[in-house]
């Protein structure tokens, strides 16, 4: 028998530890996605119930010609107003159907960091230059370009509003008063689908679409530009992960205004689109339809009803929402 060489077989032990095997890789993206879902969903829930009364508003003054009967809104000021003096008080009026957003919170945000990693890894594994640095420094962070974030985002917006568009449709019409506001959440889905079927629970997904891919975008693009920034004027920042918690917050912030701006006629037509009382719609209103007849009612402005309250309330939601997610990422691992 030939006599083994104890240098050359340690050695070769050395080189199997650096290759790991398949089910090492299998359970280490399970670990990230996980994380992804647990840190996402919790920034996620917290960031709602700051911005949540907000988005109430928003959707009441998106909404309000759909709602026959309703009181006219004069802005923001004047739907708080109401809330206020509603029968029902203004804790439950504001924060009305408030569960089905909170699981969209979870969804969504959870969504899209893991989403958002999946893609910037595949833009990894489809660029030679990239995985050539993957390969070098395997457990390292590799640096995208910008634009590669921008389209990263953007597909983490677009795979987001497929689980998005039902939460949505519940959520438009908890939040609208009228012959919805004493209605349950059970009742709202078995309507749906007893007059519209299992795809009416995506009615209004062009617009979910067309807000989440463009509006991911921004989202993502703006909180990394903003830490990019940071990096290059900030002489302490060497990596780009080491920017302080206020740069992070104020990143998040340019984030959420931006998401929400860019895309926001698109959300004013979905929201339309949803909180159209299914039991009594005739054939299926469509994306174009709607806009058509809301700029023929209100011209420009009745897109970006209810805008300048939602940049605002977008803020510090966002911001919270990406320093609750870097934060967790970091003492966790």
């Amino acid at each position: 028998m030939a006599a083994i060489n104890h240098n050359d077989a340690l050695a070769h032990l050395e080189d199997l530890k650096e290759v790991p095997p398949a089910a090492a890789k299998v359970d280490g993206q399970g670990v990230e996605a996980l994380k992804d879902i647990v840190f996402g969903s919790t920034a996620g829930i917290l960031g709602k119930y700051i911005e949540y009364p907000f988005d109430t508003v928003k959707v009441r003054l998106q909404s309000q010609n759909n709602v026959p009967g309703a009181h006219r809104l004069n802005g923001p000021l004047d739907a708080f107003k109401q809330a206020f003096n509603a029968p029902e008080g203004p804790i439950r009026s504001l924060y009305r159907g408030i569960t089905a957003p909170l699981v969209g919170a979870a969804v969504e945000t959870s969504s899209l960091f893991f989403s958002y990693r999946l893609a910037q890894d595949a833009y990894v594994r489809l660029s030679h230059s990239l995985r050539k640095q993957k390969e070098a420094h395997p457990h390292g962070k590799i640096e995208l370009p910008f634009s590669a974030l921008l389209l990263c985002g953007a597909a983490s917006g677009a795979f987001t509003s497929l689980a998005l568009t039902p939460i949505e449709l519940v959520k438009c019409k908890m939040q609208v008063p009228g012959s919805n506001s004493h209605r349950s959440i059970p009742n709202i889905i078995r309507t749906i689908f007893t007059t519209q079927g299992i795809s009416g629970f995506w009615h209004g997904q062009l617009g979910t679409l067309i807000r989440e891919t463009g509006g991911s975008a921004a989202w993502f693009g703006s909180y990394e530009a903003t830490k990019i920034l940071f990096r290059k004027y900030d002489k302490n920042i060497e990596k780009i992960d080491e920017v302080k918690i206020w740069q992070q917050m104020l990143g998040g912030a340019a984030a959420g205004m931006s998401y929400n701006f860019v895309f926001y006629p698109a959300d004013t037509i979905k929201s339309r689109m949803q909180t159209e009382d299914a039991s009594v719609l005739k054939g299926r209103s469509t994306f174009l339809g709607v806009g058509k007849e809301l700029w023929q009612q209100q011209g420009l402005k009745g897109f970006y009803r209810g805008c300048g309250i939602t940049v605002f309330r977008a803020a510090p939601s966002s911001a919270i929402i990406f320093t609750i997610y870097e934060a967790l990422r970091k003492f966790f691992g």
